[in-house]
């Protein structure tokens, strides 16, 4: 009998899942769920390659893992089989609380939680149904096992879940620049002192990392079009949630009816069992089929935002350092409401004003500590000849201003 199941990936070849409970996450339907949910959300609108899922990244992660775990076993520290099993499972799961396309959800159709706290409730889920065999996975995760360097594998500045994404989207995107050397990065890893560190000689592949990743934010993730689509979707589920509480008839399959019609919190899903299993079953296709039909809607604002979707009739975005002034967005809203013909509150549909931040590199929050043949580490901050930290740890501010072309 086989004792692996081999996939064949396009971004690392052939990876291969142990039978047993590792196959068995993978098999679980929370997990094929995510064959269903985009990995970019909305970027395919500015790179049309980027179709990639979420499970294609969890089983990436999932592989880098192994990678680590066998390199760093291989430098004589010690992981039980045990330890290595339920790491793998972790960051299989990590991304499971996903939803449809990303973070819309998380200001829509939900509030006040966010997807890691459903992962962590989807993973509870799947440790009732696969018997308790999930449970020194699930304390890794929450970072409540004494040896902390395998949460650090899963969520830090040098996690498998970071060096699976940037090396995929950069793939798939065809966004070159954003290759980075997870393989070389993975042979140079280290622990010292109960912490992951990098070995000196792999500074350049660590320096190479970080400007990579401040590139793939800025030109992918936030990248001004595609941020100005979501929005455009962020409105329309408003929307849909304002008029179905309304009671106007709006077309919902039964899981996004489910979340249009109540305020569903931290506390809801407490308090409500099947709500975790209606959002277990909402996917990518749910919010498409719904905006199919709500381009027919005899709601003006509504058919507008639903059309917009569906066809790309992209919103315009002005990116800018300072806010714009309220006179400014005013004068917007006045003239999309003449010109669309629909009143000034519902003009406020077609609208929106974000301020976007990111942080690439937090020295307080994680650092990346290099290991030199001496035994003393040094924070990347210091080892690197060429990294300005400070313009890397540097907050960025930007405000993106986006709205229906008039």
């Amino acid at each position: 009998m086989n004792e692996h199941k081999i996939i064949n990936d396009p971004v690392f070849g052939f990876i291969k899942i142990p039978r047993g409970l590792l196959y068995d996450v993978v098999s679980h339907p929370l997990m094929q769920r995510l064959n269903r949910i985009n990995q970019l959300g909305l970027a395919s609108v500015v790179y049309p390659g980027a179709r990639h899922t979420r499970f294609q990244h969890s089983l990436g992660a999932f592989h880098l893992m192994s990678e680590a775990v066998r390199s760093l076993q291989e430098k004589g520290i010690y992981i039980f089989d045990s330890e290595a099993e339920a790491v793998e499972a972790a960051i299989l799961m990590h991304d499971i609380g996903h939803g449809p396309f990303s973070h819309v959800l998380e200001h829509t159709l939900i509030s006040g939680i966010s997807h890691e706290d459903i992962s962590l409730l989807m993973m509870q889920q799947m440790n009732r149904d696969l018997k308790g065999q999930l449970s020194l996975a699930i304390r890794i995760f929450r970072n409540q096992y004494p040896n902390r360097i395998f949460h650090q594998l899963i969520s830090s500045q040098l996690d498998m879940d970071r060096l699976d994404y940037l090396r995929r989207d950069s793939f798939f995107t065809g966004v070159t620049e954003g290759n980075i050397g997870s393989a070389r990065i993975i042979k140079m890893l280290n622990v010292k002192d109960d912490r992951l560190v990098v070995e000196a000689k792999g500074i350049y592949s660590i320096e190479n990392y970080l400007t990579t990743r401040r590139l793939m934010y800025w030109q992918v993730y936030l990248h001004k079009t595609a941020v100005g689509y979501e929005k455009i979707l962020i409105s329309a589920l408003r929307r849909a949630k304002i008029l179905t509480r309304e009671g106007r008839p709006v077309f919902a399959a039964p899981a996004l009816a489910y979340f249009l019609r109540n305020d569903v919190d931290r506390q809801w899903f407490d308090e409500h069992p099947e709500a975790l299993a209606m959002y277990g079953e909402l996917d990518d296709s749910d919010i498409w089929s719904a905006l199919k039909a709500w381009k027919h809607s005899d709601d003006k604002t509504l058919a507008i935002l639903a059309e917009s979707m569906l066809d790309r009739h992209l919103w315009r975005v002005e990116v800018s350092e300072e806010r714009p002034p309220q006179e400014r967005l005013d004068e917007i809203r006045q003239t999309i409401a003449r010109r669309v013909g629909v009143t000034l509150e519902d003009a406020g549909y077609l609208m929106s004003l974000t301020e976007i931040g990111k942080d690439m590199y937090d020295p307080e929050d994680d650092s990346i500590g290099i290991l030199y043949k001496d035994g003393t580490v040094k924070d990347i901050a210091e080892a690197s000849e060429i990294l300005n930290v400070q313009l890397l740890s540097k907050k960025i501010r930007k405000y993106y201003l986006c709205y229906h072309r008039f």
